[in-house]
């Protein structure tokens, strides 16, 4: 019964090889955990904090209705697919407050599940078996779609080496390894992630206060990020941080001179001046509906400085994740940092993953 928690993954720099039948491999899909419970005609989707999320995804409850077994509870990914890839962000969208847009979108872009794992079966809880059994339990289920798949899987490192460098481009996030002997573990990192690892030189052109910063001790809690496009315009891509207490009050007196007052010429001339703008576009300053009208309002700063940033991918026009600060590049000019320089992952087709999914064709 919820709430249970999911098992987790820690990062590691390379896909392990490790003996013969140690691991099995699967794509990490990159969309929403979701444990699913089903009872009859009674079902619940819990987030990875074990928040329900069938209000938001009607579409995925008709789904785990047609086609999970009348009782269970399977570990899973809800993803949505548009144009063959998968699209986070139009996933994200999900998360609205009205009822009447959720439901709209749901009938526009329905999202698919793709489950990896069993808790439970009928009357059986199977979660203290070894993985490699319950892959077995996943397999008698015959999830093929449309809508409920089955995650490919191999366990043969040669050919998860070769999802890892395909698989990118049709939107997935790396590669998961799992030990087969393994019981489910709730909460615990005892699967292995493998992510994509890649550099960037970006403009700082603003940063957000650290939530336990003051007047008399100022914290930088973010720091926010650009490219120039085509135009010549610096477009935000994401933010920086993860830093120490320590850090976080260096880098405030370190950035002091290049804060930007307001009232002044020079915020006026800032790149992202405008970021409350009518066409709706979302900026460093726009409200997150992730944290219920949080403000993420920042503190602007003249776009003179240039840091090199760890990231793993792009969602579109911006990094997917937090991006890690590496270190300051004196030696590049603002203007320089476009997004000419980032990696483009050659394009997958989702067909063979998520055979008849809708978004896939």
């Amino acid at each position: 019964m919820p709430p249970v928690l999911p098992m987790l993954a820690k990062s590691v720099p390379r896909i392990p090889d490790g003996a013969a039948g140690e691991y099995v491999y699967e794509p990490k899909w990159d969309g929403f955990r979701c444990l699913v419970y089903r009872d009859g005609d009674a079902v619940r989707l819990d987030s990875r904090s074990a928040k329900p999320m069938e209000r938001y995804f009607p579409d995925v409850v008709a789904a785990v209705l047609a086609e999970l077994p009348e009782r269970c509870v399977v570990d899973a990914e809800i993803v949505l697919a548009q144009a063959g890839r998968l699209e986070f962000e139009a996933l994200s969208q999900r998360i609205h407050p009205a009822d009447s847009r959720v439901r709209l979108l749901a009938e526009q872009t329905p999202a698919a599940l793709v489950v990896f794992d069993v808790l439970a079966l009928g009357d059986d809880d199977v979660s203290g078996e070894p993985l490699a059994r319950r892959q077995e339990l996943l397999d008698d289920l015959g999830l093929v779609g449309p809508r409920v798949h089955a995650t490919p899987r191999t366990r043969d490192a040669r050919i998860a080496q070769e999802w890892f460098e395909t698989f990118e481009g049709a939107g997935l996030d790396g590669v998961m390894a799992k030990p087969l002997a393994d019981a489910y573990q709730p909460n615990k990192r005892s699967m292995l992630k493998i992510k994509h690892a890649r550099t960037a030189d970006v403009v700082l052109a603003g940063y957000r206060l650290h939530k336990t910063s003051t007047d008399a001790n100022p914290l930088v809690g973010s720091l926010l990020l650009g490219l120039h496009d085509e135009q010549g315009q610096l477009q935000f891509v994401g933010v920086a941080a993860a830093f120490s207490a320590a850090r976080r009050a260096e880098l405030a007196a370190e950035l002091a001179p290049l804060v930007v007052d307001p009232g002044t010429a020079a915020a006026d001339a800032h790149p992202w001046s405008g970021w409350q703008n009518p066409a709706g576009e979302r900026m460093p300053g726009a409200v997150s509906r992730w944290s219920s009208g949080k403000d993420l309002s920042f503190t602007p700063l003249a776009p003179e400085r240039v840091l090199e940033v760890a990231y793993d991918h792009m969602e579109g026009s911006r990094f997917r994740h937090t991006a890690q600060f590496r270190r300051w590049r004196e030696d590049r000019t603002p203007e320089s940092c476009t997004y000419d320089q980032l990696e483009e992952p050659v394009r997958y087709d989702l067909t063979g993953l998520l055979p008849g999914a809708p978004g896939v064709r």
